[in-house]
């Protein structure tokens, strides 16, 4: 049974989260929820009110994580999925949990990132040369660390699935499912409907 380690932290995004842990696990796929320390971690709702230019962000569920990032052997997941929300903005700057990733580029493992996750890839150094997808604001940072953007549901580059927001959740988790199982087509892309 394949392993998959599901990167959060407070501020984490509910539907970013809980979405692939229960569909994983609807699989038969173990899922371990990894944050900076092994606790209860306080979830987001991200969502669109009329008349805002923005997001806005509302509580949302409480979510147990497994295992601090201390603690992760990544030679002990077959994949890892980076959860969006807010919590990849402080995410990213920890030491340990960047040389998690590189573990998994280094070795061609699956790799999904989810709006906000793409971050820690971009902080990690892992995007150069790829082509992604990620939440419309974060084009310039994706770029800036030397992805190509592509506004789509879900952009597979090799072992890379990106998605833009929760609204791409069953594009995104329907190719990451496809390449962890090795059945993945290089740069499979479906353009924006909006």
């Amino acid at each position: 049974m394949p392993r998959i380690l599901l990167v959060a932290g407070d501020a984490t995004e509910s539907l970013d989260t809980w979405y692939p842990y229960h569909r994983l696990r609807e699989e038969g796929i173990e899922v371990h929820i990894a944050a900076p320390a092994k606790k209860v971690l306080n979830s987001v709702v991200h969502d669109f009110e009329p008349g805002w230019d923005t997001y806005v962000e509302k509580p949302g569920y409480h979510i147990p994580a497994d295992i601090a990032f201390a603690d992760v052997r990544p030679a002990d997941y077959d994949g890892i999925i980076l959860s969006g929300g807010r919590a990849p903005e402080y995410l990213r700057n920890d030491a340990r949990l960047k040389e998690i990733v590189r573990h998994f580029v280094e070795r061609k493992k699956p790799i999904a990132a989810l709006c906000h996750g793409s971050l820690i890839l971009a902080a990690a150094d892992c995007l150069r040369g790829s082509t992604v997808t990620t939440y419309e604001a974060l084009q310039p940072d994706v770029e800036g660390a030397g992805a190509k953007f592509r506004n789509a549901e879900v952009v597979v580059d090799r072992n890379l699935v990106t998605s833009r927001t929760w609204m791409d959740l069953p594009y995104f988790m329907r190719e990451f499912l496809k390449v962890l199982r090795g059945a993945a087509k290089p740069a499979v892309a479906n353009e924006a409907r909006h």
